[in-house]
């Protein structure tokens, strides 16, 4: 009698569990736009600080209540893979923010696209797991469409913003990969780490600006908010959902963030979104959709 993810059948409901929490997790990170509209006068380093300080609260919180209070057990557990994860995805949050100061919107947006490739690459050469041809087609359409979104406003103008913008793409393949490496244990701690490492960049870039990190009621609020139930939640569900999703499928996925973002930002504040971006996001979900349904048939062929 066979049991765990040996049983095909088994397996087939573990993996669509996986596709379900790390599109849970996207859904919480796509309300960044709605964060970001809320704030006052804050800088995006003084925002970093403050939603890494809600982000690590709030794992801790997690962690204290999945272990019974022996957090300082689960960072052991996470072994050497929660350091690396945690490296990589604190580049992928300082990346991001270098890269949309010294560049366009559009240009940080497409080099960040292309996570999912990358970590397709290292998903194959350090972890030795297999891309479907499907993924691979999906993902090709995936960063296809990104570009339509912001393909107007892509010019790779200045260098630093390209290279931040690339290092934020690496550092988020980096952290998937990373996830999957350490998929048999509970690897929460590794977000704690990087929410550390982001607060301490974050603070050094404030103070050495002369911006500080004094910020309004509001601002404060908002950005704690942001760090435990936009950044928290939505790193909680990746996490648990990387276990049975292998690191191609896992970064396409995550791609369902840059098309809801805008979604949110209308319903909200009624910022209208472009016939392009529109028709691009479109083919981005389109891309996500197939490469789960294709993944969900062939594990059911396998039952």
């Amino acid at each position: 009698m066979t049991n765990g993810i040996s049983d095909p059948t088994n397996a087939l409901a573990i993996y669509r569990r996986g596709i379900f929490l790390v599109l849970l997790g996207s859904l919480c990170s796509s309300w960044i736009g709605l964060g970001v509209r809320m704030m006052e006068s804050a800088t995006a380093w003084q925002l970093l600080v403050y939603r890494s300080i809600g982000l690590v609260v709030f794992l801790l919180v997690v962690i204290s209540l999945r272990n019974r209070g022996r957090i300082s057990q689960a960072f052991r557990d996470a072994g050497p893979a929660s350091w690396v994860g945690g490296l990589g995805l604190a580049a992928a949050f300082s990346g991001g923010i270098l890269a949309m100061d010294y560049t366009s919107v559009a240009n940080a947006m497409f080099l960040l696209a292309g996570a999912p490739f990358l970590a397709a690459i290292m998903g194959m050469v350090v972890l030795k797991e297999p891309v479907r041809p499907a993924t691979w087609i999906a993902i090709a359409s995936a960063m296809a469409g990104i570009f339509i979104m912001v393909g107007a406003g892509v010019s790779f103008g200045s260098i630093w913003g390209n290279l931040a913008g690339l290092c934020g793409a690496v550092g988020l393949a980096v952290f998937i990969t990373a996830l999957r490496w350490g998929h048999m244990s509970d690897m929460l701690p590794l977000n704690v780490i990087a929410g550390l490492f982001g607060l301490a960049l974050a603070c050094a870039v404030c103070f050495l600006s002369g911006d500080g990190i004094a910020v309004s009621a509001n601002d404060l609020f908002v950005a704690l908010s942001m760090g435990a139930f936009q950044l928290g939640l939505a790193l909680v569900f990746i996490t648990l959902g990387s276990r049975s999703v292998p690191a191609a499928e896992l970064s396409l996925l995550t791609m369902a963030e840059i098309v809801l973002a805008p979604l949110w930002v209308f319903l909200v504040f009624g910022e209208t979104a472009g016939t392009l971006t529109l028709i691009g996001g479109g083919l981005v979900l389109c891309a996500i959709a197939g490469d789960a349904l294709t993944g969900l048939r062939e594990r059911r062929r396998a039952r």
